[in-house]
């Protein structure tokens, strides 16, 4: 069978495809030989805790909202075993599946898996077999700001150990001391627009080519990672964060770590003692909050209009304070309630002169370095806008992407009017609703910095919110709670 040939065994009963109107896929990449884990076939069969990698790397993928075309890349030899596991793993949803056979390398299994894409599909994400812990949340996070963005978006957690640069020759002497500030150690799911990946790939495949017939004796680039690839073609990649469970099994120790995991999560006698399921999942329960704010702005047609990040040109503002953000501040109000912090009037006050006209993003900043500081990650966020205007729908991946840069988290965006009901449906203003879910983090699992580092708003405006005091609780009052 041809690395590029598609095992129509892994997809549904012939007639109408299951994947039209499908738009997003997820190539999985099974087809190494594990040599490094040594465990006497290839690394994606290897069973952790009874279950193989494969399986395991398939549930998070399975466990997304968005309906996903899944193309697994496997060795020739194992198609039928592979298609037996694939498909015990999607259940009913067997027919949003593929399995392709692989090519000799990484590079060449990755563009078979991108041949059998469904036509459809146009945003790609190229995930690695071998993290099968990788959350469902990173999945959707990357997909959302690919196609928020229309860049390369690969997840990354800050390098915490001191990097040294050695010597290419003698005996590893070190020559410097590398910046770590500026490195990140990259993971996957690694997500691109379909198109220009494919053209990536394609452009690669034929430099290799050219080389093949003018027997260049330079080695052909393999490029370690898809972003690579993709950067190389010109395209630009942004990194978003990443997750600590996402690590990659590549060596027996690797494989016990995860083995551990596993029984963690599960409650399981070999880490807690004999505990059972049901308390491993009440423990993990037990950690997440959730909370919810409400914020309410009129117009005001000499303000300009900001919402969720954005300005809308030519739109009447809205009355506050600061600049009225209605999204902004009903998701700092559902942060500082899921933790337990109090309120956007309590925390920032609503009438200190150090805040006139600052942003939504300086308050959603200054939200995020307290959740931190108080042993807080944020889960996601979802926000509804109510309202006539402005008209969100044109807008509305760009608001996701901005919330999402500054959040660091997934955010969903929605909107809807009231029919001409209330002050929202006679056009007098608007009314933003926003869910946040967080979860408590201890102190050894916290490798990510503080959430909210982007560098929007004034300097001046987040110095004053870091140094700020607690305002009076009387400050707040109904009729003047919106910043």
């Amino acid at each position: 069978m041809p690395p590029s040939t598609t095992d129509d065994r892994a997809v549904g009963a012939p007639g109408v495809s299951p994947l039209g109107g499908t738009v997003r896929a997820v190539v999985v990449v099974a087809a190494g030989s594990g040599t490094r884990l040594a465990q006497g076939r290839p690394k994606a069969f290897v069973e952790v805790a009874g279950r193989s990698i494969l399986e395991r790397s398939l549930e998070a993928v399975f466990a997304s909202s968005v309906p996903t075309h899944v193309v697994v890349v496997v060795p020739a030899a194992l198609v039928d075993e592979a298609t037996v596991l694939v498909r015990g793993v999607a259940g009913v949803a067997a027919d949003h599946v593929s399995v392709v056979v692989g090519g000799d390398s990484r590079q060449t299994s990755v563009a078979a898996g991108l041949a059998a894409v469904a036509t459809g599909v146009r945003t790609v994400l190229v995930h690695d077999c071998a993290r099968p812990f990788t959350p469902t949340t990173q999945f959707d996070l990357v997909a959302e700001t690919v196609e928020a963005t229309g860049h390369g978006v690969v997840p990354g957690l800050p390098v915490t150990d001191t990097i040294k640069k050695v010597s290419a020759g003698g005996a590893g002497r070190v020559v410097g001391t590398v910046d770590r500030s500026e490195l990140v150690a990259v993971q996957t799911p690694q997500g691109f627009p379909r198109a220009e990946l494919d053209a990536a790939y394609a452009s690669a495949a034929a430099t290799a080519l050219e080389a093949e017939a003018a027997d260049d004796v330079a080695p052909v680039v393999e490029f370690t990672d898809d972003a690579a690839l993709f950067a190389a073609a010109g395209h630009e990649v942004v990194v978003v964060p990443g997750d600590p469970a996402a690590f990659k099994i590549t060596t027996s120790w690797d494989l016990r770590r995860a083995e551990t995991l596993v029984a963690e999560r599960a409650g399981g006698s070999s880490v807690a003692g004999g505990s059972s399921v049901a308390d491993g999942v009440r423990a993990a329960a037990d950690r997440l909050r959730t909370g919810l704010g409400v914020d309410v702005h009129a117009f005001d047609a000499d303000e300009p209009l900001h919402l969720g990040l954005l300005h809308f040109p030519g739109e009447a503002g809205l009355a506050g304070h600061s600049d009225g953000d209605a999204v902004a501040h009903a998701v700092v109000d559902a942060l500082l309630s899921a933790a337990g912090l109090g309120d956007i009037g309590s925390v920032f006050g609503t009438s200190d002169p150090r805040f006139a006209g600052a942003s939504g993003e300086v308050f959603l900043t200054a939200a995020l370095e307290r959740l931190t500081h108080a042993g807080f990650d944020v889960v996601n966020v979802a926000v509804q806008v109510i309202g006539n205007r402005p008209r969100i729908g044109a807008r509305r991946l760009e608001m996701e992407a901005r919330l999402i840069e500054v959040v660091g988290a997934p955010v969903s965006v929605s909107a809807t009017t009231t029919d001409g009901l209330g002050f929202t449906g006679r056009g007098e203003g608007v009314t933003a609703i926003a869910t946040a879910l967080v979860s408590v983090v201890e102190p050894r699992e916290r490798t990510a910095p503080p959430r909210g580092t982007s560098t929007a708003g004034t300097g001046d405006q987040r110095d004053q919110l870091d140094q700020s005091d607690q305002p009076d609780q009387t400050d707040t009052t109904e009729t003047d709670r919106s910043a």
